[in-house]
């Protein structure tokens, strides 16, 4: 017996309820199934060579490739298939990782098929690798104080004025879908790296808008060839940068600017690395090591 409580749709409101009747479906199995997640994977840019190379042709993703294979990591897989659209923030690189290799994990969790595991943005890998590795000192793994305030001026110029360079040389290009699309990535634009001049403070130009970016060309080249002339001198005859006794950030950074300059179609860029003999064998000898620690784990291709 309904109760005298319950409310009753009026008559017209049900029969236009009627017009848009509810159907409930089974589900659809597919049989695509995503494969659980055995071992880290860094979700990059795709490498130079698709056939046998397995670091980015991305600086930004090469930056963390060279950061995870320097703090002792290995075996970590790598995937090229999905787009920065896919990707978190919409800005690769990204690692997916087993929940077990959580900092933290419980037993249970580390016991059992995690399936899917989860994604980590570019911003916290390097505290998954504290979990995995141990944490650095309060010197971050350089010498001392010193050596670990001066590698923010590194930092700074490598960010800065070879950033600059290299997107000067390697500008990136966007299709229409790109372009319209409301999703697309936004990596840095070469104004955000160049210092602009400031606004002039009084005269007419000052009550216009300022409208497009002037670039200057010669002043970017000219900073680059000083800053790749002072990176080949600091490092002198070191194993690492600033003398320090294990690699650092810095030197993961180093490399992967050293390896997209290399690999550069623009002679300019290249010339002034392949010059100075010790970046040359420096870059070289960290490559091999950055490259041992990673594997492809691209799905196989259907033969035709």
């Amino acid at each position: 017996m309904a109760s005298p409580f319950a409310l009753s749709l009026p008559q017209p409101l049900r029969q236009f309820f009627s017009l848009f009747p509810l159907y409930t479906h089974p589900p659809v199995d597919s049989p695509d199934k995503a494969l659980p997640v055995s071992s880290p994977t860094l979700w990059i840019h795709v490498p130079w060579s698709t056939d046998a190379d397995v670091l980015s042709s991305d600086v930004e993703c090469l930056k963390w490739q060279a950061y995870l294979a320097l703090r002792g990591l290995s075996d970590i897989s790598i995937r090229w298939d999905v787009s920065a659209d896919g990707a978190l923030d919409n800005r690769l690189p990204n690692l997916h990782i087993p929940l077990k290799t959580l900092s933290g994990a419980s037993q249970e969790v580390k016991a059992q098929d995690d399936g899917e595991g989860e994604l980590l943005p570019a911003h916290l890998i390097p505290e998954w690798v504290d979990g995995r590795v141990g944490a650095l000192d309060g010197l971050e793994g350089y010498a001392n104080e010193a050596a670990r305030d001066e590698s923010r001026a590194w930092v700074s110029l490598l960010e800065g004025n070879v950033h600059a360079a290299l997107m000067l040389h390697q500008p990136s290009s966007l299709s229409f879908l790109e372009i319209i699309s409301p999703y697309k990535a936004k990596p840095r634009s070469l104004e955000t790296v160049v210092t602009q001049p400031p606004a002039p403070l009084f005269g007419i130009s000052s009550l216009l808008p300022s409208y497009g970016t002037h670039v200057n060309v010669e002043a970017i080249e000219q900073q680059y060839k000083e800053a790749i002339a002072s990176l080949s001198e600091r490092l002198g005859t070191d194993k690492w940068f600033l003398g320090s006794s294990s690699p650092t950030a810095l030197d993961a950074l180093v490399f992967a600017y050293l390896h997209s300059i290399l690999h550069s179609k623009e002679h300019t860029l290249r010339f002034e690395v392949t010059r100075r003999v010790n970046l040359v064998a420096w870059e070289r000898r960290i490559q091999s090591q950055v490259r041992g620690a990673f594997r492809s784990a691209q799905p196989a291709q259907p033969s035709s």
